[in-house]
């Protein structure tokens, strides 16, 4: 996965485990990285790992904030494949109350907001930031969620653009592609930011220009 991401261009990459019915203890993900980033560097491949999660919107704030990324205040927010909970707006206000800034991932692939699309909009007044997955824009999980990923990057509800990269051979960590896609609908200096700026802001810990 390491030598695909970086012949796509990819030089960092936030190892977000889901954090959910498993709950991986953060010590145990940093030994991992710890163990990946010597492996990367005698293979000679100019990667940087860093820590972060996935995170399940029941879990209690306490949980949440052991899996920030990079131990910045910035957090995947994952709500339930099944859905939007009716109390997603009163999630989304507690992990801010906390000193949290949630990130909501893959919403193009909730049923509720591939029902309802527009529903977004008021979590993103809410307070939340969106990351949309680049094999969304490319048609790898069908025509409605292709469809979802667009609608949503081009009413300008997204600000970061991730491959939730799984393996060597399935949901590869790659985003050259999907960032072409991105282009030719808010033009390139907009899906750059989706790749480059907003994520950089992210792991930084830096307020994001939204």
């Amino acid at each position: 996965m390491a030598r695909i991401a970086v012949a796509d261009g990819i030089r960092t990459i936030v190892a977000t485990p889901h954090v959910k019915n498993d709950i991986p203890a953060p010590t145990l993900i940093a030994e991992k990285i710890n163990v990946l980033t010597d492996l990367l560097k005698r293979e000679g491949l100019p990667i940087n790992i860093l820590a972060g999660g996935d995170v399940a919107s029941i879990l209690p704030v306490e949980v949440v904030s052991l899996y920030t990324i990079n131990r910045t205040n910035y957090v995947l927010l994952e709500f339930p494949h099944s859905h939007l909970p009716a109390n997603a707006e009163q999630v989304i206000f507690e992990w801010q109350l906390a000193g949290l800034r949630p990130i909501i991932t893959h919403p193009e692939r909730n049923p509720s907001i591939l029902k309802h699309p527009d529903s977004l909009e008021r979590l993103v007044e809410a307070g939340a930031l969106v990351q949309v997955t680049a094999g969304s824009l490319t048609g790898v999980f069908g025509v409605d969620v292709q469809a979802c990923a667009s609608y949503l990057i081009s009413s300008r509800w997204v600000h970061i653009l991730a491959s939730d990269g799984h393996s060597s051979h399935y949901r590869l960590p790659q985003l050259s592609e999907s960032m072409r896609v991105a282009a030719q609908l808010i033009g390139e200096k907009a899906a750059l930011k989706l790749v480059q700026d907003n994520p950089a802001a992210v792991i930084s810990g830096r307020e994001l220009d939204v």
